[in-house]
């Protein structure tokens, strides 16, 4: 079964160094520790769809507590570059249009592949937007902390005023927003100022783990109610709490606490999906214990089944309700 993913940053890790050619297990540890992705990986694992992030971290744009949104358009925009020469090279296909997205019978040999923006201070002007749309974004967060646009992890606080000028010009070109990383009181600003599409690529249950990186049950039900879909994160983090991390590490049942929460929330399994974050601030020793790559993503089907999911939801969870969601808010 195709498999899709709403959170990898292939991108930031290629430029720091990691050969996303070689299986996970035949690179070097990264930053984080022992790693779970490789392209390799993602094939057999049956991962055929992917958001593929524009990382941009706030060492790279803020110096001295003052932005530079020239350093992050030029460090984003090299990713972008990044992302071109993977295609050129066959290693993946760039989703720009809905036509572009591949079939749930995909067996996953092609890495089709949506590029989403994870924090938009590389968008140095509102009016920029639609030039990042016609270098292939299709996503944007607007923030990661707190950024010129929003509150973020973090750093409460509703949109700005430019930020609401902002939304305003990502509705007007066509962008999806993620939420994944906004302030509460900024994602119920963008719901209420925004028309377009809104999903959460990676994000789990504040129910279960109460931090303000998590999303609420009111936030749930309002990304379902416009028709969004979450991404379960895999990050042990977000998965259990602290104390239970000092005595054991999360679980794929762990994942699926997550999951049912939802879906209980919502009363169906119609609003959720993954977004792993694998590899994103995160190693090998901080996911669910099954899995050693993303090669074992196919386990989430099996806990699934054990959790009392039934097929026809196991497969909306890892392939339907994106590949759904993505053919609505993608341009024709």
């Amino acid at each position: 079964m195709l498999i899709v993913d709403t959170h990898l940053d292939l991108s930031d890790m290629a430029l720091e160094g990691r050969d996303l050619t070689l299986p996970a297990l035949e690179q070097p540890p990264g930053k984080h520790g022992p790693n779970v992705v490789g392209f390799p990986d993602l094939r057999v694992g049956g991962v055929g769809l992917i958001c593929g992030t524009l990382f941009t971290g706030p060492e790279v744009y803020r110096r001295n507590g003052v932005d530079d949104p020239a350093a992050a358009h030029q460090h984003a925009a090299g990713q972008i570059r990044w992302y071109n020469q993977q295609e050129q090279a066959g290693r993946l296909h760039l989703v720009r249009r809905r036509s572009g997205l591949p079939v749930e019978s995909d067996p996953g040999h092609s890495l089709h592949t949506i590029i989403l923006m994870e924090n938009a201070d590389p968008i140095q002007r509102p009016a920029d937007a639609g030039w990042w749309f016609t270098q292939g974004v299709r996503i944007v967060g607007m923030a990661w902390r707190r950024t010129r646009y929003a509150g973020g992890t973090g750093a409460p606080g509703g949109l700005t005023p430019i930020g609401r000028e902002l939304v305003r010009e990502l509705d007007n070109v066509g962008m999806i927003h993620d939420i994944s990383h906004l302030s509460e009181a900024s994602f119920w600003d963008l719901v209420e100022l925004s028309s377009g599409p809104i999903m959460a690529s990676h994000s789990n249950c504040r129910a279960l783990i109460n931090t303000d990186r998590q999303i609420s049950d009111g936030m749930i039900r309002a990304i379902a109610q416009r028709g969004g879909v979450v991404g379960i994160n895999f990050f042990d983090r977000f998965l259990i709490p602290a104390a239970e991390r000092q005595r054991r590490r999360a679980t794929l049942a762990d994942v699926m606490a997550h999951v049912k929460h939802i879906c209980n929330v919502l009363g169906d399994a119609d609003h959720i999906g993954l977004g792993t974050d694998f590899d994103g601030g995160l190693g090998r020793n901080d996911v669910p214990e099954e899995i050693t790559t993303a090669a074992d993503l196919p386990r989430i089907g099996d806990a699934a089944a054990r959790a009392g999911f039934s097929d026809a939801d196991i497969r909306r969870f890892l392939q339907g309700n994106w590949l759904g969601f993505f053919r609505g808010a993608l341009p024709e």
